[in-house]
Parts: structure tokens; C-alpha cells; sequence
């Protein structure tokens, strides 16, 4: 597969200011091809911010049930993981200018490097329905450090879990589910660009480079509604929760608004117009 213009060129004279990038977003890559200097992106976590009277702590977000199941081998053994896993694949598919599927079946084959040991611990602390917010608010210094050394503590197992060797981390249901994703992403790829490039906002066609994974959440979402007959309102679902997790902070309600314009516009009776016109 080769990525589309709307998301294949990568130049360094494109570059804005940034700050360090999401945490999240290293795990992505973690010891593969380099982010583009590209994006100003936030924080992986919530900004702390230290007032007076002290307000009522917020309490954690849970996960969800069914979210952040293992199976009794200790791997991930959910749906959800496999769209993460799919995701996190086609970034770095993209950024590499590689195929898909061959990309997965390179990632999951490939031999660990000698000494790595993974700690099973990580995927039983990993929480896939942990999201950004707006700013914390905290009572004393001493709360803000305590707060702060558990994102970092979070962040910290996200990684290695994410750049983890698949088979150590997910369980064959979750690999199969999501290389199916993969293959039906890159079989409806060039139709999908087309229909992308019409319902994306103008910004996002003017940075391309700086939106691969927003792009590659669509593409996902569009290949389970179109050739995985993935029901639209769970599709687009869990595209939103996809780009909460790994997206900055307007991009989940535009991925939103695509998708509803993608399934109203260009899908009719559960069957896309561009699979229809295949021969």
C-alpha cells in the first residue's frame, strides 16, 4: 500500500513550534521511525493547577467493563485492543511509507532483542479508557507532586505496554482481529482517501503531516463500517475514543462529525458507495 498524498509528505520545512510529545504517542513508536517535527501538541495528562479552597477531588476515570480485559495467559483479550494495536500499526506504517498488513506481520513476527523481559504487571495497570482532560485542580503542592507522579508512573507503563512485542501483550483473538482490520484498511484504502479528502475540515488538509493519526483513526473506522459490517454507531464510537486517548483535544468531536457525514453522505444501507462500485 502507498499512503495517500493527503498523507505521505513529510518535509521538515513544515515544522512549527512544539512542546514534548504525548506520552502516548511515543508509546506508538517507541524505538521506531521518528514523529515529524510537525505538531504542537499538549501534555500527555492534565495540567495541575493549585487553588484555594480545596475542591472536591475528581475521582479517576474507571474502565469500562469488558475495556481492559486479559485472558488468563495475562493478555489483552478485547476488541478495543485490537483498534489500539491497528492504530498503533498504521502510524508507524504511515510514517514509513510501508504497507499495512506486511508492517503488522514484521512487527508481530519479529525475534525480541536478547536480555528484554517484559513485566506482565503492566498490561493489569493498563487502562484503555484513560482520556485527557481539562486542568486538575488541587489544594496543596504536596497533592500536585503526588498527582504528577502518577501520570508519570502511568505514562511510563502506556509505553512499554505499546511498544511492547505484540504476542507478549496480546492474545491470538485480539492479533487476528486486528490484522482483519488491517487488511480491510488497506483493500479500501484509495477509496476512502477520496471521500477523506471531502469531509476532513480545510486545517486539517493544510497539516497533513501533523494529522497521520487522525487520518489513520478514519481509515480504521471506515474499513469496520464498510468490510467488517462493524454496526456505524460502534464504529464511530470508538473512533472518538481512540482520539481522546491519542489525538489533541478538538480532534475527537471533528472525527465525530466526519464519520456521521460519511455514513449519512456516502453509505447507503449499510454498504458504502465506493465498495458498490467495485466490480
Amino acid at each position: 500500500m502507498v499512503a495517500p498524498a493527503s498523507i505521505s509528505t513529510f518535509s521538515s520545512s513544515s515544522s512549527s513550534s512544539s512542546v514534548a510529545p504525548r506520552t502516548h504517542r511515543r508509546g506508538l513508536l517507541a524505538g521506531r521511525a521518528p514523529l515529524p517535527p510537525a505538531r504542537t501538541v499538549a501534555s500527555s495528562r492534565a495540567p495541575l493547577v493549585v487553588s484555594s479552597p480545596p475542591p472536591t477531588p475528581a475521582p479517576a476515570p474507571a474502565p469500562a467493563p469488558g475495556q481492559a480485559k486479559v485472558d488468563r495467559s495475562g493478555r489483552f483479550c478485547s476488541p478495543r485492543a485490537a483498534r489500539e494495536l491497528a492504530l498503533m500499526v498504521s502510524y508507524a506504517a504511515c510514517l514509513e511509507g510501508a504497507d499495512v498488513v506486511r508492517h503488522f506481520d514484521r512487527r508481530v513476527a519479529a525475534r525480541r532483542e536478547p536480555g528484554y523481559v517484559f513485566n506482565k504487571a503492566c498490561v493489569q495497570s493498563y487502562n484503555f479508557m484513560s482520556f485527557c482532560g481539562g486542568p486538575l485542580e488541587v489544594a496543596t503542592e504536596e497533592e500536585a507532586e503526588k498527582l504528577m507522579s502518577q501520570n508519570e508512573k502511568d505514562s511510563a507503563n502506556e509505553a512499554e505496554v505499546l511498544s511492547a512485542p505484540p504476542r507478549l501483550v496480546y492474545n491470538n483473538f485480539v492479533l487476528r482481529l486486528a490484522r482483519d482490520m488491517l487488511v480491510a484498511v488497506a483493500s479500501g484504502w484509495d477509496q476512502h482517501v477520496e471521500v477523506i479528502n471531502k469531509i476532513i475540515p480545510q486545517h486539517w488538509k493544510d497539516e497533513p503531516v501533523a494529522r497521520i493519526l487522525e487520518l489513520c483513526i478514519l481509515h480504521i473506522a471506515m474499513a469496520e463500517m464498510t468490510s467488517k459490517g462493524t454496526p456505524h454507531k460502534v464504529a464511530i464510537n470508538e473512533a472518538v475514543d481512540l482520539a481522546k486517548r491519542f489525538c489533541d483535544g478538538g480532534a475527537p468531536r471533528v472525527i465525530n462529525g466526519c464519520l456521521r457525514t460519511y455514513v449519512k453522505d456516502h453509505m447507503s444501507n449499510g454498504t458504502s458507495q465506493t465498495a458498490e462500485s467495485k466490480p
